[in-house]
């Protein structure tokens, strides 16, 4: 079994893989938390390939411009590089190919960042935003395609010294596509366990992005998820943005909401009760960037409020980074406001208008989600952009009766990744959770 760290007050902490934003954009900062059932079988264990001890986990995107070589991978213990292709003919996963640059920096992944931490695992994540969910659904439809999704995959990791990997399907939308979602995890878990067994290696760390709950728009197969996967990343973020939403102001990462709008909340209710009695290991995703919508009359600026698509200097989706929006919220005329119905921010100022989550909306979220489900305790560490938001750290741990000798390592991170977000070009997204 994996084997948990107390560094909280005698709570068991990990640290780990950032999720991954809707399907329109990768995210740049951003934290996760992971809810642990302390006292049932119900919810939130390891099977016995989890992870060995605590976790701090970066994640890094071939698009992003940051060169693997500028990681500190002293401050981690695993990264996850992002992202692989799928074929759509053969259904192997391969590198990327758009230039010798991005293929050097796959294929050296692993040994790069091991230089400054030789114990810093990696794990390898396939498909993401940019991906066609249709090959996804094709290659599982098939035990051929499967086969050779499979393989490829497990031999790409191995060949190239990756210690996991990351399944990013966004996302299965039918009941058939979810049975095959279940086949294909079943036979990749069964796939990793032959070959850790015949290599004498340890098994592969098997991972998923998943939507934020498991009704409704897309579909799921819960229970072989929790059997098979070492833990999911919920996407609890993204689900109103100026690409679905052109027309009105919308709480793009809202943890209550009125009536059947989707929200943090919503989603991990969702996922425990789905879960039943499996184990079930989940990562709550919270947003460290937001969304911007151009307001039709400026003096109409409330959440919902009539909208013209994102502004021109962020099309086509609108995402905004939180140091573009703390710049924003700084000046002088803009006004920031808690939305106390989603439990989000938003600022405004003439016709620009964001949602975000500040301090105090990642303060409310991590209280509400202590009380969300009987048996699960809520943790919270912070990694992000801005060295202010340290103090957002300090008040949640005070709520919570953590300390911050106690947290010192993740204070450093939280220095280092300030540093490097200070760096033009950089975009190393860390996550940080709890199980």
């Amino acid at each position: 079994m994996g084997r948990y760290l107390s560094v909280c007050g005698g709570k068991d902490l990990y640290i780990g893989t950032p999720p991954i934003l809707e399907a329109s954009k990768p995210p740049r900062n951003y934290i996760s938390l992971l809810a642990r059932n302390q006292s049932t079988a119900s919810c939130l264990a390891f099977p016995t390939t989890s992870i060995m001890t605590a976790v701090k986990a970066g994640y890094w995107s071939s698009t992003s411009g940051f060169s693997v070589a500028s990681i500190d991978s002293s401050h981690f213990t695993h990264l996850f590089c992002a992202f692989a292709d799928l074929d759509p003919l053969t259904y192997q996963v391969n590198f990327p190919a758009t230039s010798a640059t991005i293929s050097r920096h796959f294929l050296t992944f692993t040994q790069t960042v091991q230089r400054r931490n030789s114990n810093v695992k990696t794990l390898l994540s396939i498909g993401g935003p940019d991906s066609d969910p249709s090959t996804f659904a094709q290659m599982a439809n098939q035990r051929s395609n499967r086969a050779a999704f499979i393989s490829s995959s497990i031999q790409l990791a191995r060949t190239n010294n990756f210690h996991g990997l990351d399944l990013c399907w966004l996302y299965p939308s039918t009941n058939q596509e979810s049975n095959d979602l279940g086949t294909l995890l079943n036979e990749w878990r069964n796939a990793i366990t032959d070959e850790a067994d015949g290599s004498g290696n340890e098994p592969l760390l098997l991972t998923a992005q998943v939507f934020y709950s498991p009704l409704g728009l897309y579909r799921y197969p819960v229970s072989v998820i929790c059997l098979r996967l070492d833990w999911i990343n919920l996407l609890a973020y993204g689900y109103h943005t100026p690409s679905n939403s052109p027309n009105q102001t919308r709480a793009h990462a809202a943890w209550t909401t009125r009536g059947q709008e989707p929200s943090g909340e919503s989603g991990i209710n969702a996922w425990i009760a789905e879960a039943r009695n499996n184990k079930i290991k989940i990562v709550l995703g919270l947003p460290f960037f937001g969304y911007a919508w151009v307001l039709v009359n400026e003096n109409n600026n409330q959440v919902s409020a009539p909208a013209s698509g994102a502004p021109a200097n962020l099309q086509p989706d609108g995402l905004i980074g939180y140091n573009q929006i703390a710049t924003f919220a700084a000046q002088r005329t803009a006004t920031t406001v808690f939305d106390t119905v989603t439990q989000t921010n938003y600022v405004y100022d003439k016709t620009t208008w964001i949602s975000f989550d500040d301090r105090r909306a990642i303060t409310n979220k991590i209280r509400k989600g202590q009380g969300e489900a009987a048996g699960v305790d809520w943790l919270l560490c912070m990694a992000c952009g801005l060295r202010q938001q340290l103090e957002s750290v300090k008040t949640s741990c005070s709520t919570m009766g953590i300390t911050l000798d106690q947290l010192g390592e993740w204070i450093k991170l939280m220095l280092y990744i300030h540093n490097m977000h200070g760096q033009k070009g950089a975009d190393l997204s860390c996550s940080v959770f709890c199980f």
